[in-house]
């Protein structure tokens, strides 16, 4: 009896570990979605070691491939790696419930406050600056040290910059992975970990097969039933399922699905876009907001889940096949140029949208060399990180 509770007891705490991690993740991750893979890869790579570098740079990779937000695609990896499908839900719900909750109170608070342009919001943006670039160093360290992989991470750098399209962070991935493929030909492959993915193949088949006929399904459905939940369902669904390069890519999509169907207006949508960058956690919650505004509790729900619905199918449904593609060789070679280039989207990130919008003056510049400091050298906690950048932004706002 105290042997078969003993299997038990241990999942039992593995997904309670994820769930507060997570948590503490959802109540801390400033930034947006590239700054969230910072925080993620201080907490769950250096902090707990969860999983290796490369691991966690194969995972991020997959998870720029597919549509959705990526760095909550990563987190529900993660949380499923470390303690199975509910570890997932656990991972995905710890990160996003704090900005849930923040947003219905933005959603009800909206009219009577402005915190769009507040100090602590614009130290919260430095705090970004600072973590981003940490994990540019650390990871820039280990995926792209030598002369061929920094040269690919310089390349992709570039192109991120120059070329701002929807498109363009995916196709930057593929052309990487091909130059892997033909210039890493003798990568070994003696220090590949097999990660233990406790999902199995045909739940994952399943996933797949269930993401595809929704987005088929759906558009059916809501012409066939004049349903309101239905259609907001339907919409979010969609633009959930075709949203690549980050979630900034999110507004103008969204922008198109409810202002001109009159489901909110132009300046409410706004407002809680602002709103969304104020609150930690992923930006895809602004589907939370819309949501409240277009039919309170029940539209927060429905739209919550349906813009989040498809990126928990695909990343169930790519698991399960992560590590046959990692453990051939030609994958391999292909996955060094992908993890180089990786390194340099992050770094394109750092400069724009980061870098641009938080350093301003110089007091901007002299705070995140001190964050900065403070998270390489000093190795305080990102959490300490975000009070002190907030407490500074806010003291800054008034020179």
């Amino acid at each position: 009896m105290d042997t078969a509770a003993k299997p038990q007891q241990s999942k039992q705490k593995a997904l309670l570990e994820v769930f507060l991690v997570s948590t503490k993740l959802g109540l801390t991750s400033f930034g947006g979605p590239i700054a969230h893979l910072g925080y993620f890869h201080n907490e769950y790579i250096q902090k707990r070691k969860w999983m290796d570098e490369k691991s966690y740079a194969d995972l991020v990779a997959l998870c720029q491939f597919l549509p959705g937000p990526a760095s909550s695609q990563v987190g529900v990896g993660i949380g499923t790696i470390r303690a199975g499908l509910l570890g997932g839900v656990a991972a995905w719900l710890g990160f996003t419930l704090p900005s849930i909750i923040l947003l219905l109170l933005f959603s009800l608070l909206m009219k009577a406050m402005d915190v769009s342009s507040t100090g602590w919001i614009h130290g919260l943006k430095i705090v970004a600056v600072a973590i981003v670039a940490q994990a540019v160093l650390s990871m820039g360290k280990k995926l792209a040290s030598d002369k061929s992989t920094a040269s690919i991470a310089i390349a992709a750098a570039s192109v991120t910059l120059l070329w701002q399209a929807v498109y363009s962070q995916v196709l930057i991935i593929v052309l990487a992975g091909l130059i892997g493929l033909f210039a890493f030909k003798t990568v070994s492959n003696q220090d590949y970990s097999i990660i233990q993915v406790r999902v199995h193949r045909s739940v994952a088949i399943l996933c797949l097969i269930l993401y595809a006929l929704l987005l088929l399904l759906l558009p059916i459905f809501s012409g066939l039933w004049h349903s309101q939940l239905l259609s907001l369902f339907d919409s979010f669904y969609r633009v959930g399922s075709l949203v690549f390069g980050g979630g900034h890519v999110i507004l103008p999509l969204l922008e198109r699905e409810v202002v001109p169907q009159g489901w909110v207006s132009k300046e409410v949508f706004l407002a809680g876009y602002g709103a969304t960058q104020a609150v930690p956690g992923p930006l895809f919650t602004f589907g939370t907001y819309l949501g409240a505004m277009f039919d309170g509790f029940r539209g927060a729900v429905v739209g919550t889940l349906a813009i989040f619905l498809p990126a928990y199918l695909l990343i169930i449904g790519a698991l399960p096949f992560w590590n046959s593609l990692r453990a051939n060789v030609k994958i391999q070679s292909a996955f060094v140029g992908i993890n180089a280039a990786v390194v340099g989207i992050l770094l394109a990130a750092l400069y724009n949208p980061l870098w641009t919008t938080a350093i301003i003056r110089p007091y901007d510049f002299a705070l995140v060399i001190v964050l900065f400091g403070l998270l390489v050298f000093w190795k305080l906690p990102p959490w300490c990180i975000v009070l002190l950048g907030a407490v500074a932004g806010e003291a800054l706002y008034y020179l």
